[in-house]
């Protein structure tokens, strides 16, 4: 999501300075128009904004605070704006810590997956103090199309995209159960997807998603990979919070069972192959 993100700053006009560890993302962001770098603190030299979106608060930890890290050269108050799904009271603390060292953070996860990077269509849900909206606010509406303001201290932002994840991560394992069962007892699968799709047990994941199971497109919507480490949050998040949430446990079951029999780095509606196997099912037109 991060290279579409940096291209269309990029193509707005902005001086973008981007670095990831894949070439194929970087020729991408220098085709856009954008400048590339050989590390984070090379990225971050000469910046007034840093944006990093990577898969973990681990990796949030090495693009800032690494020998390479973009704090060994960003200009003290800058602002620094985390897109990265992470657990909310480790952004919290990244708040308290950067403030120490005068960066100021804008917490701002996002929702709406590859296309929606790529479309300027993005739901950013952020909280940080006055100064980081202030620095980030011209760039929301170039990268998103719905803009939540939650708080004033980073980690409501964060609060916010756990709920969102617990019911996607849901969401896809309940859609490839149903889909399963449909394909187990003989019904006509594009039948039962436009029937589903207008009425009640319809969701975004199910109207989004169900398609590219009937259908030859492969277009990338995610790793499911991603979800054993977001549905791992909110189940942290419960622990923390002593509350039950037998639902969220049980997709990060079931995405874990995909990501043990190899499908980690597939989509996460590629979930669906595990009922092919046990059942021996053959739902993926593309197979």
């Amino acid at each position: 999501m991060g290279g579409p993100m940096a291209s269309r700053l990029a193509a707005s006009g902005y001086t973008v300075t981007g670095y990831d560890i894949q070439a194929a993302a970087m020729e991408r962001l220098r085709q856009a128009g954008g400048k590339t770098a050989s590390n984070a603190a090379e990225a971050a030299a000469d910046a007034d904004l840093l944006i990093t979106i990577v898969a973990s608060a681990e990796q949030v930890e090495e693009v800032l605070f690494g020998d390479t890290g973009a704090l060994t050269t960003l200009t003290a108050g800058s602002t620094i704006m985390v897109c990265s799904t992470v657990p909310p009271d480790y952004m919290q603390t990244l708040g308290q810590r950067l403030q120490t060292r005068g960066y100021e953070l804008l917490d701002a996860p996002v929702s709406g997956g590859v296309a929606g990077a790529a479309n300027g269509t993005l739901t950013v849900m952020a909280s940080g103090s006055a100064a980081a909206f202030e620095a980030c606010e011209p760039l929301l509406p170039i990268l998103t199309a719905k803009q939540y303001r939650l708080g004033d201290v980073p980690g409501h932002g964060s609060i916010c995209k756990v709920i969102n994840q617990l019911l996607v991560g849901v969401h896809h394992a309940v859609t490839v159960e149903a889909m399963a069962l449909a394909a187990r007892v003989g019904a006509d699968l594009e039948a039962v997807y436009e029937v589903i799709a207008n009425s009640s047990g319809a969701s975004q994941v199910f109207v989004n998603r169900v398609p590219d199971l009937l259908s030859e497109d492969v277009t990338p919507s995610g790793v499911l990979d991603i979800f054993v480490k977001d549905l791992g949050i909110v189940l942290g998040v419960g622990q923390e919070a002593h509350f039950p949430l037998p639902m969220a446990a049980s997709a990060h079951q079931m995405f874990l069972m995909g990501s043990a029999a190899g499908l980690g780095q597939e989509r996460p509606i590629d979930l669906i192959k595990i009922y092919e196997k046990l059942a021996g099912l053959h739902i993926q037109q593309s197979q």
